[in-house]
């Protein structure tokens, strides 16, 4: 068990008031099985008229709404997380997917719906002939198929952390030989879809202690990786950017079909095209006692 304590500030400073629109606010760790949400607070400066939702995909939206103009907008967010994930999971899955390929029961895909379908053009099959090169026999043990597209992506693409905003596509990724966390998960995720599998993407944190995982190169950005659902199993866990399979070292925040439905913080203002002169972000994290702010860091991958 590993106890987190996380806190992600995010600050604009404009040149001059400006009228700010709703900000969709997506900061809330998912409790599940492996993660328990001891508290979570969000507080805005300045004042705002704070709801709450949850969105299709079941995460926790927060909406701030202001009132009088502002030259500056501060959004705080603070959670306390128990972390108990195993080093080495073992999934059960269902004697009818051991073996790829499989087929879903007709609920399961009906409910998996777009998330099992390819988003992304590939009138060439040139994704699916780099996909085929996983596949040394059909049928494949399902599990084994996947690590190993998982691997491949961060074997054969350089990760490269990047300021811009924006993903690169699958097709993109596979011609640079680069991307950032962001662009790995798009990837797993449309090989993954190309299989047949459901997908969803994931953002949130990336708890690095020992400071030796990829994409930790400082505070105030996301880390992506993508959940596969495979029968008996459920949502298995994977992060190709660290080789990695089960849920340890992540804190997801948001799931969805697409990277851009899961931004943290989303709004708009009313103003000239210069007025935000600063947009900052800070994440940290305390590892062990609550109190213990020398911990550790946690870094948001971009």
């Amino acid at each position: 068990m590993t106890l987190l304590e996380t806190a992600h500030i995010t600050t604009y400073r404009y040149r001059h008031p400006v009228s700010l629109g709703p900000h969709r606010l997506m900061l809330r760790p998912r409790e599940s099985r492996d993660l328990g949400l001891l508290s979570h607070s969000i507080s805005v400066t300045p004042e705002a008229v704070v709801t709450w939702a949850h969105d299709v995909f079941g995460n926790t939206v927060a909406t701030a709404s202001f009132g009088a103009p502002t030259e500056h907008l501060v959004i705080e967010s603070r959670a306390r997380i128990e972390l108990t994930a195993p080093n080495w999971p073992v999934f059960s899955i269902a004697a009818s997917a051991v073996s790829w390929p499989f087929l879903y029961p007709n609920d399961d895909l009906t409910d998996l719906g777009a998330l099992a379908v390819p988003q992304y053009q590939d009138s060439a099959g040139e994704l699916a002939r780099w996909v085929e090169g996983f596949i040394f026999s059909r049928p494949t043990d399902t599990l084994s198929l996947l690590k190993d597209v998982s691997d491949g992506v961060s074997n054969q693409i350089s990760y490269q952390s990047r300021e811009s905003e924006g993903t690169q596509s699958p097709l993109e990724t596979l011609r640079r030989g680069w991307g950032s966390c962001r662009d790995f998960a798009v990837l797993l995720a449309e090989a993954a879809r190309t299989l047949g599998f459901g997908v969803r993407i994931v953002s949130g944190y990336l708890f690095d202690p020992q400071d030796n995982l990829v994409g930790s190169a400082g505070p105030g950005s996301t880390h992506a990786w993508v959940e596969i659902f495979v029968p008996g199993a459920g949502w298995i866990t994977f992060d190709p950017t660290n080789r990695s399979v089960g849920p340890k070292n992540l804190i997801p925040v948001g799931v969805a079909r697409d990277v851009h439905q899961i931004v943290p913080v989303a709004g708009s203002f009313s103003g000239s095209s210069d007025s935000l002169i600063e947009l900052a972000v800070n994440v940290t994290v305390a590892a062990g006692n609550f109190g213990d702010a020398t911990a550790g860091q946690l870094s948001f991958a971009r």
